[in-house]
């Protein structure tokens, strides 16, 4: 297939045009400046696009907008947050009800949409929207999409979890401390954690990309829910280092503004769509989950 991409600079949009072009797709990167190659179309987030873009393309995944856990949260950046998802889907989202030939749509969003502390509650595709910053955007983020599936398009919102990857992202912060044996509880660890790997993360959006009948809303997070201090455990004996001393609150929302209290909140998700549709985990639980996130970064050092 030919597939339109943005964000692929990104964590996740590299790693997924890897796994597509492998697997002997096309690949067609919508970047913000002139096109360097033959696989570049240039595009501009709350700018018309040439209807020419997407006129070849089977499938659009769109990955861009700034990260949450890139820098911290002060007023201008929550403002870049949110225009920078808004604004990029209301541009393609006008682009694909334009097309004359049917196109499938993967549009990035987060479990975010839940708010950042549910406790108990298990979240899944059908649960209700929460409160807070991120909730707020994730709305607004898939509202500029809900267009084109209100026109019978397939479109599926790939609501992610917490991705680990010791390249970027929350996790490759919190990874120092659990190196440097900080790695306990945050608060009393009680709380759920969304996580997914990052190779579970791809291999959910190209489920996604195989498969347009799957619409609406989609959870992306291991099916056995794990709490944050268990994970934290779990992470400290892969990394033979203790995982008693609590990492401080402080710490964490120096290094992560805002999006600390997402960290530090609890989301029991269930990504119920996937499973349903026959989709399996190889890292379904956190066992598997903190090995496979210190075995890359061992790879790495």
């Amino acid at each position: 297939m030919r597939v339109a991409l943005t964000g692929a600079s990104g964590l996740i949009g590299s790693a997924l045009s890897q796994a597509l072009t492998t697997r002997g797709d096309e690949v067609v990167h919508l970047v913000r400046r002139a096109p360097r190659t033959s696989a570049e179309r240039e595009w501009s987030p709350g700018e018309a696009l040439d209807s020419g873009v997407l006129g070849d393309v089977d499938v659009v995944v769109h990955l861009a907008g700034a990260g949450v856990a890139d820098r911290r949260w002060t007023p201008e950046y929550r403002k870049t947050i949110r225009r920078s998802r808004i604004d990029g889907t209301r541009t393609l989202a006008n682009a694909v009800l334009a097309q004359e030939r049917p196109v499938r749509v993967v549009s990035g969003s987060a479990v975010g949409i839940y708010g950042s502390d549910r406790g108990e509650e298990v979240l899944t595709e059908t649960s209700a929207a929460g409160k807070g910053f991120l909730a707020d955007v994730v709305r607004a983020w898939e509202g500029e999409m809900r267009p084109v599936a209100a026109a019978g398009i397939p479109v599926a919102f790939a609501r992610t979890g917490i991705v680990l990857s010791a390249d970027g992202g929350a996790m490759a912060k919190v990874l120092p401390l659990a190196k440097a044996a900080l790695g306990g509880p945050l608060g009393d660890g009680h709380q759920w954690w969304p996580v997914v790997t990052l190779d579970d993360e791809v291999a959910a959006l190209v489920w996604l990309v195989d498969h347009p009948e799957i619409t609406g809303p989609v959870n992306i997070a291991i099916p056995e829910p794990v709490r944050q201090g268990e994970f934290m455990a779990l992470l400290g004996e892969e990394l033979h280092r203790p995982s008693v001393i609590p990492a401080p609150a402080f710490a964490l929302r120096a290094m992560l503004g805002g999006f600390a209290d997402d960290v530090l909140g609890s989301q029991r998700v269930a990504p119920r769509v996937l499973e349903e549709s026959g989709f399996t985990f190889a890292q379904g639980d956190g066992t598997s989950a903190a090995r496979w996130l210190t075995s890359r970064r061992d790879r790495q050092e």
